[in-house]
């Protein structure tokens, strides 16, 4: 881990190299730049966090830690590449020792391209056994647990009953590449009116299914009030190549969002459009 310049304690020795087998994983090291008064560790501690948990290493143990996994898994979920924590134990981590901590988080292997699938059907298995292979972040969610544990390892899915699907889009970082890929129509427009009326700021916004799909849900948003310039989507998704069994739809699905990650939209898929 790079000390950081306002680190004025710790140790410069770069931790991960005693972990080779991280090298291709995300992960989030944490380095305890400061601390002050009554603290489980002292400066210079250093922890290892991938999206299963802590890896290795340790800044104190109970809630301090707690917290600061919490805070590496949602940096891994989010993005981004750096942060600082600046805690007061008592105040912000509800500990009954008062002193005060000061935490670096650096991110590592975490790639940029995130890949939210709304649904985990036959054509999602397919789709998500070929992004797995690709150095993307790959999300699924689906009110079916049945079917999110048959995807494959390297995927993170998202039980949620059918009324809490739609707000997942919340929770999705901007510039996610999104596909709406559940169980049909009804399923999918909950999803894309969230996406419609919140104005998320999406790089790419796909949803499986024909032309007359297409034209069936945004005449229903439009029923239910979402403006006619605000619906943007592709439907039918993916590439004109192949035929309908799901590994060729996956191989089409795949290749578009190769295209559409290097070659960016002019306009996010669901923003607001600007005022006059």
């Amino acid at each position: 881990m790079a000390n950081p310049r306002d680190a004025e304690h710790g140790d410069d020795t770069r931790f991960p190299d005693r972990f080779p087998e991280l090298e291709d994983i995300p992960h989030v090291e944490i380095l305890l730049v400061d601390a002050h008064g009554s603290t489980p560790a002292d400066a210079g501690a250093r922890m290892v966090v991938t999206e299963a948990g802590r890896h290795a290493g340790t800044v104190g143990g109970g809630r301090l830690e707690a917290k600061a996994i919490a805070e590496a898994q949602e940096m891994l979920r989010t993005g981004g590449s750096t942060r600082f924590r600046d805690w007061n134990l008592r105040r912000d981590v509800g500990m009954t020792c008062g002193g005060t901590v000061k935490l670096y988080l650096e991110s590592h292997n975490a790639s940029d391209w995130r890949i939210a699938v709304f649904g985990a059907g036959h054509v999602t298995q397919a789709v998500a056994r070929v992004l797995v292979q690709l150095p993307c972040r790959l999300t699924c969610i689906d009110p079916r647990a049945d079917w999110l544990a048959q995807l494959p390892e390297g995927v993170e899915t998202r039980h949620r009953g059918e009324p809490g699907v739609p707000a997942e889009v919340d929770t999705l970082p901007d510039r996610t590449h999104v596909l709406c890929m559940t169980r049909g129509h009804a399923a999918d427009r909950p999803v894309l009116r969230r996406i419609f009326e919140t104005g998320r700021g999406f790089a790419f916004l796909g949803v499986i299914g024909s032309a007359a799909k297409a034209a069936t849900l945004r005449r229903e948003l439009e029923k239910e009030g979402v403006p006619a310039d605000r619906i943007a989507f592709e439907c039918p998704v993916g590439l004109p190549i192949g035929g309908n069994h799901p590994a060729e739809i996956a191989v089409s699905i795949t290749a578009r969002l190769l295209q559409a990650r290097d070659a960016p939209r002019p306009r996010t898929a669901g923003a607001k459009p600007p005022r006059a």
